[in-house]
Formats: C-alpha cells, structure tokens, sequence
C-alpha cells in the first residue's frame, strides 16, 4: 500500500529551484586582449551594440569579470568554448 504524504512543502517565493536557475558565463580580466578586441568578440559572438560590448568590456576592465551572457546549460557551456576559442578566460557558474 503506498500512502500519499499528508503534507507537502511549498516552497518560498524567493526560491527558485536549481532546474530554473540559469548559467551565467562570465568572462575574466587577463592581461593579453586588447580592450577593442573584447568588444569586437562580445559584438561577434552575442551581438551586442558597440555600447553594450564597451560596457561589459569596461565591467571586465575596472571589476575583473563581468557576466555576458545567461541560459541553459547547454548554451552556456557553448558560449564558454566560443570565447575560450577567442582567447578569453571564462567561466560558468550557477545564477
């Protein structure tokens, strides 16, 4: 005989179950690319503007990484490679 819990546990508003929780890449400073070339890469690889590139290439600059894109991870793993086969250091990490 199998019985049914007589209660289940909703959880909070503010969880969100790791299924549902993105991927994000993030992309390291290094001291080898250019700032002109990361904006042409994260142009080419995201198609971000020239403004939106500049400013993720600037977080990287002035904070050391910057997060430049999000998803399954699937995608995100693809993307990691697509930089790394830039020449850029990047990561995944949970959202």
């Amino acid at each position: 005989m199998t019985v049914a819990p007589s209660r289940v546990r909703e959880p909070a508003t503010d969880e969100t179950p790791e299924v549902e929780r993105p991927w994000q890449v993030v992309v390291w400073n290094d001291p080898v690319n250019l700032m002109s070339y990361v904006v042409w890469v994260f142009r080419k690889l995201f198609g971000h503007t020239v403004e939106e590139a500049t400013r993720l290439m600037l977080q990287v600059h002035h904070e050391g990484r910057a997060i430049v894109a999000s998803g399954p991870l699937e995608k995100a793993e693809s993307d990691c490679h697509r930089l790394h086969h830039h020449g850029l250091w990047a990561t995944l990490e949970r959202g």
